[in-house]
């Protein structure tokens, strides 16, 4: 079974402060998190008329076990950048555990 962590930034206060800080501290500390077999980051689209889009960033992190992200997540590695992103996560910030079916 394979398990992905998916975290979801609402639109930050301060687009470019939250921009600094995840490229400067944040994914460094979060390529840390151990046993991650891929990891996406993505960044949403704005809307074409400028309003606010859903969610402005996401994190897709992918584990081989249920068992394994959860350890990962407990880290101290996975919690100082679970930490990390409540911080930077001005707007919000949201984590899902995901069992990939296919």
């Amino acid at each position: 079974m394979s398990v992905k962590l998916t975290v979801v930034y609402d639109n930050p206060k301060d687009p470019a402060e939250f921009e600094e800080q995840y490229k400067s501290v944040h994914i460094p500390l979060a390529m840390k998190i151990p046993n991650v077999t891929r990891a996406e980051l993505a960044k949403v689209f704005p809307k074409e008329d400028g309003s606010p889009t859903p969610a402005y960033r996401t994190a897709d992190l992918y584990f081989d076990s249920y068992d394994i992200a959860c350890a990962a997540a407990g880290s101290p590695e996975g919690q100082a950048a679970i930490k990390d992103a409540v911080r930077i996560g001005t707007g919000g910030v949201k984590f899902l555990l995901s069992d990939i079916e296919s």
